[in-house]
């Protein structure tokens, strides 16, 4: 992950179109040489990341308290032929934790209509 913070949180940075910034605490799992990061699919982050992929990234506490150097990245919505690798990094980096989460978050979230995932998997790269 040349370049790329490894900790349990990090402060993703996505850009609202004026360019002001919005910094988020996330779990971002490592996945070969980008990292993972799980979200809800109507999170501001979400809709910022539909008109630029620029984002920041920084290794902070679960709080969003910058604990390091941010990371100028790129971002992307992971496709769904890859959500199974993707979401197994997720559960490799946070075991239990992840699998309560997420199988909670599938129990009580459910799509308004089949085939449709209330959720995406925003893949973060290396400027």
């Amino acid at each position: 992950m040349a370049g790329l913070p490894r900790s349990t949180h990090v402060s993703l940075t996505t850009f609202r179109r004026t360019g002001q910034p919005v910094a988020t605490p996330v779990w971002a799992a490592p996945d070969g040489e980008s990292l993972v990061v799980w979200t809800r699919a109507d999170s501001g982050k979400v809709r910022r990341l539909r008109h630029t992929s620029r984002v920041t990234v920084a290794p902070c506490d679960i709080r969003g308290r910058v604990r390091g150097p941010a990371v100028e990245a790129t971002a992307g919505f992971v496709d769904r032929a890859e959500w199974p690798q993707a979401l197994a990094a997720l559960r490799r980096a946070y075991g239990l934790r992840f699998r309560l989460g997420y199988g909670g978050s599938r129990l009580w979230s459910r799509p308004t209509r089949p085939g449709t995932e209330r959720h995406e998997l925003i893949r973060i790269r290396p400027a």
